[in-house]
């Protein structure tokens, strides 16, 4: 004898047979297009990370290893995860272990490290939102998320001024993953806690010539 729950779906199913539901076309007329000075969109992008509770470290790109280095020591970051394809110089300016991830390392190994340094595929100004993809420089998403301090670089190139324009620059097929500031939450009372989800601390180092 059928169970309640298998005649209900046999219903739906035999009904879906008998009216085929017509193709749906979904309207992409986004606003797409929009711009906006490199200042401006540099002090939209700060201030959106900001308001998130991210600490921002303006800087050029031949600071970068000093910048991250700084970043590291001012959290006192001993052992510091990277992907497997991250440009190897921004590490000079720190003195820490640096383990370099790969598949086969567990949550619970990367739960040992103290920080994770990464690259970034884009970022939206409107929004403060930094978007990596899984690519050589950002790796996998547990690297970005278990570990308690996040350091990400941006280049200022990358950051379009809305959602679509920095959607466009994104490659479908690849992992994505949104960061807009660092992991929170709020209980019923609405207490913010922090590194519920992943990374406690937000850096985001934005290389303004870059």
């Amino acid at each position: 004898m059928s169970s309640a729950r298998d005649t209900v779906l046999g219903r739906i199913r035999d009904a879906l047979a008998l009216a085929p539901a017509p193709p749906v076309v979904v309207p992409r007329a986004y606003r797409t297009g929009r711009t906006l000075p490199d200042d401006e969109r540099l002090a939209l992008f700060t201030d959106r990370l900001l308001d998130y509770k991210a600490r921002v470290r303006p800087c050029t790109a031949d600071r970068t290893a000093e910048v991250i280095g700084e970043a590291l020591r001012e959290h006192g970051a001993r052992r510091t995860g990277v992907p497997a394809g991250l440009d190897a110089h921004w590490l000079t300016g720190y003195e820490g272990e640096v383990r370099e991830d790969h598949p086969e390392v567990s949550a619970a190994q990367l739960d040992t490290l103290d920080a994770v340094v990464t690259a970034s595929a884009a970022g939206c100004a409107e929004t403060g939102t930094i978007f990596l993809d899984g690519s050589p420089g950002q790796g996998r998403r547990a690297l970005s998320l278990v570990p308690d301090l996040h350091v990400c670089v941006v280049d200022l190139s990358t950051v379009e001024a809305g959602v679509p324009e920095a959607v466009a620059r994104l490659t479908p097929e690849r992992p994505t993953t949104l960061i807009s500031g660092p992991s929170a939450t709020s209980d019923i009372e609405l207490e913010r806690v922090e590194g519920v989800h992943g990374p406690r601390t937000l850096v985001v180092v934005i290389r303004t010539d870059a």
